[in-house]
């Protein structure tokens, strides 16, 4: 048999947007769903049964999915838009408004086109590589495979949480759950979560397109490090089992594609706005003896150093037995007065998030119970449960597929933390690093082999987690942190980029890390500030590491240092003042970070980004940098080197500017300027034409709660129009959607005016009867409020009564 009649395919049938074909003299199935204008997915499989037949990574614009997932044939969630399709000379075409996909039925080799609307012309983007691009029938190797050819002009952006810069091109990772404390965010890799996403750009055309694989078993991307004579140049994606699925996104640009597949994964949750305010935490508190005095301490020393605090982690060595963690145990030694302990909390208006972990050690008090009632994930015998290395000690992870398992966590969750006051779960060490070959979870009741499932558990555990609080506080909406993750992990939880080391290069890496997450769907994100493992940082150190954790949605000091030190606010004398302004600076920039955290969950819109989001027509923006955007209006400048007073940032071009926030000196864009650095505030610019929200009030740890408005105005240097929407609600009612205001504002700035109208949209009244606004320095042209000049004050701002 020659190699064109082994691969070669036939057209079967076409029946609700399923086109489906069949390889001969084999029983394997290819099927292509139009899906919607802009997104086709591909689903291969050996005959008609699917290797898993549910997904709980793709819910398009959904809030949550049954627990045992959703069927993964099931496409009625999407549009089903008309489309053309037709055969020609062993070619198969597919055609929408956006995309058209050319199949080469001898080898099943897809060509992909997106539609230019403008000029109604198709621009190529993608093709399968000439060579055999998928495994049919395993002559590629053990798994399964998808080759891609590559060119010299593609950037590839996303796969989450990786190491190194934003661009992923000529790089090899894994794609794999892992616990690598202390990793060197510059090359370590695979780290904490499993994105199996990622969007190619072709620097030629300045096409985008994202392409997204629904499998959650251990997986390699390969950018471009291999190469092999015969095969031309190709990139290729590669999993251990299950079935090859997945969804090509046009774009044509990298925003378009970012918000796509976000919306094809699930919508971002909206936590109550206290999970912005700084949060303390250190694992080294909850290991010394007499921990709950050692906490109350931690409050009386914010009191004492003016340090606006709204939740503490509450690391797990407040579950100990003797020198080990077994979760949903209360050291009674270390907290003798759970209650009394998030009772004093409270009173300060401070939240509380306990850490739990999905793996029980051999000897924890309730091993046994949940090992005779098959609660854990098995071994190839399917009785005993699979034993794993865990912290000191091995221990059996929970199997959340079984729905035993999943109700049990629930109950816990409730009387061992929520009963007690907790207000959050932080679900921690959830990589479920089971190694074995042929352990199985029960899989609601249809047995799976572990590898196909390997990414769902932690999905799985922070699902459960969340339900619980849900249903404990039904009138409030859940915050939960959650450390591992894969695709819509969103749905549920804030994350962060686990255990890092303390560096310079740490924080210059980690914001490339942070931007490979947003660019994949996970916006709700932030580091371990100061650092995690390893050294102190020095008081330079900690302090440009606290100017940039500010600008991100968590906002977290935490630490386990080797010295037993503790990273806080004031563990320098030199810099406590310094620390105490930037969080206090935080908590002002609250109405603009709870805006787009509303505008994450409500359009999908990323709250960091990376300036070609926005700027993408300017190529330079492309280029690696250590900048990021916060909202469309903040460029966030850090210092990421010892010693620097200075910043050097290149300004993208956009129409009227960029001011330097703290000097109001504004700079024509599309060059290279070097602004000033110092350690007292934390450098960055605001493009013209911004309105930025802050909360006014002189608030202190003892007063944070005081809210009122004003605006800061950036206005064109010349004239311009430019608009913001504030969001505003109580900050924490789960009945928001009913329950708010939007405040629409307008500003027109003329050669001697600057304009602004406010109108208020919704039900909420809010707390603020006056908005104070506020100009760059030296701006002299007058500002006029809903058609009322306003007479400027003492201090340069202008009060509006509304």
């Amino acid at each position: 048999m020659s190699i064109r009649e082994k691969y070669m395919f036939k057209f079967i049938n076409e029946d609700n947007n399923c086109l489906s074909f069949k390889l001969d003299y084999s029983n394997f199935i290819a099927r292509v769903f139009v899906l919607e204008n802009d997104i086709v997915r591909v689903l291969m499989t050996n005959g008609e049964e699917l290797s898993l037949p549910q997904t709980w990574l793709v819910a398009p614009g959904m809030d949550d999915v049954p627990m045992e997932g959703r069927q993964r044939l099931d496409i009625s969630p999407f549009s089903l838009p008309t489309y053309v399709s037709y055969e020609r000379d062993e070619v198969f075409y597919i055609e929408t408004s956006a995309l058209k996909v050319e199949i080469n039925l001898n080898g099943f080799n897809i060509h992909w086109y997106h539609k230019d609307p403008e000029q109604s012309d198709y621009i190529h983007f993608m093709n399968d590589r000439k060579t055999q691009a998928y495994n049919f029938d395993g002559s590629l190797g053990e798994g399964i495979f998808h080759y891609i050819e590559r060119t010299r002009e593609e950037s590839y952006y996303g796969l989450g949480e990786k190491a190194g810069d934003t661009d992923r091109y000529g790089k090899r990772y894994r794609m794999m759950n892992l616990d690598p404390m202390g990793y060197d965010a510059q090359y370590t890799d695979p780290l904490y979560k499993h994105i199996p996403f990622y969007i190619t750009r072709n620097d030629k055309t300045n096409i985008s397109f994202g392409i997204f694989y629904d499998n959650m078993s251990k997986a390699v991307f390969d950018m471009g490090n291999e190469m092999d004579n015969y095969h031309g140049w190709y990139r290729y994606f590669q999993s251990d089992t299950g079935d090859l699925d997945y969804y090509i996104i046009a774009g044509p640009e990298v925003k378009d594609v970012v918000k796509r597949y976000t919306w094809l994964t699930g919508k971002p949750i909206f936590q109550p706005k206290w999970s912005l305010g700084y949060s303390g935490s250190t694992m080294t508190y909850t290991d010394l003896p007499k921990s709950q005095e050692r906490l109350n301490e931690f409050l009386q020393l914010c009191e004492e150093h003016d340090i606006i605090c709204d939740s503490f982690q509450l690391s797990s060595g407040y579950t100990s037995i003797g020198d080990k963690r077994y979760v949903f145990n209360w050291n009674r030694d270390k907290f003798p007065d759970p209650k009394g302990f998030t009772d004093g909390y409270h009173e300060k208006n401070v939240h509380l998030c306990a850490n739990i972990k999905p793996c029980l050690l051999k000897d924890h008090p309730l091993f046994e119970e949940l090992q005779d009632k098959g609660m854990f994930i098995k071994s190839e015998d399917g009785k005993t449960p699979e034993m794993a290395q865990f912290w000191d000690e091995v221990g059996a992870y929970l199997d959340f597929t079984n729905k035993e398992t999943y109700a049990w966590w629930k109950k816990k969750v409730t009387e061992a933390l929520l009963e007690y006051g907790i207000d959050s779960t932080w679900n921690d060490n959830n990589e479920f690093e089971i190694w074995t070959k042929n352990v199985k979870s029960n899989g609601f009741g249809q047995e799976v082999n572990f590898e196909l499932v390997r990414a769902l558990q932690p999905l799985l555990m922070m699902k459960a987690s969340y339900e619980a609080q849900k249903e404990f506080s039904p009138e409030v909406r859940p915050y939960l942190i959650s450390r591992s993750g894969s695709p819509g992990m969103q749905r549920y939880v804030q994350t962060w980029t686990g255990d890092n080391y303390t560096s310079w290069k740490t924080v210059k890496y980690n914001i490339k890390m942070a931007v490979g997450l947003s660019l994949s769907g996970v916006y709700n994100i932030g580091h371990d500030i100061g650092g995690f493992s390893g050294p102190a940082p020095s008081p330079e150190l900690f302090v440009r590491w606290v100017q940039n954790g500010i600008f991100y949605p968590r906002f977290t000091i935490h630490s386990w240092n080797d010295d037993q030190t503790v990273n806080v606010p004031w563990m320098y004398e030199e810099t406590a003042g310094h620390i105490r302004d930037l969080i206090k600076f935080r908590h002002r920039l609250t109405p603009y970070l709870y805006t787009l955290l509303y505008n994450a969950h409500d359009q999908y819109e990323p709250i960091i980004k990376p300036t070609f989001y926005e700027f993408g027509q300017d190529k330079k923006t492309f280029e690696e940098c250590d900048d990021f955007m916060l909202g469309d209006s903040i460029l966030v400048t850090s210092v990421v080197e010892e010693g620097a007073t200075e910043r050097s940032v290149y300004l993208p071009e956009c129409d009227g500017g960029w001011y330097d926030y703290h000097t109001s000196i504004w700079y024509e864009s599309g060059q290279t300027v070097t602004i000033p650095a110092p350690l007292t505030y934390a450098p960055f610019l605001v493009k013209a034409g911004s309105i930025i929200p802050v909360n006014d009030a002189d608030c202190s740890f003892l007063t944070k709660t005081n809210d009122e408005r004003g605006f800061e105005l950036f206005p064109h240097q010349q004239t311009g129009t430019s608009d913001y929407v504030l969001y505003e609600d109580d900050g924490i009612s789960s009945n928001y959607q009913e329950n708010h205001t939007k405040l629409h504002v307008h500003m027109k700035t003329t050669s001697d005016r600057l304009e602004v109208s406010l109108e208020k949209e919704g039900v909420f009244e809010l707390a603020y009867k006056q908005i104070t606004f506020y100009l760059p320095k030296g701006e002299t042209r007058e500002l006029v409020v809903n058609g009322q000049p306003l007479q400027q004050t003492d201090d340069g701002s202008f009060v509006y009564q509304l």
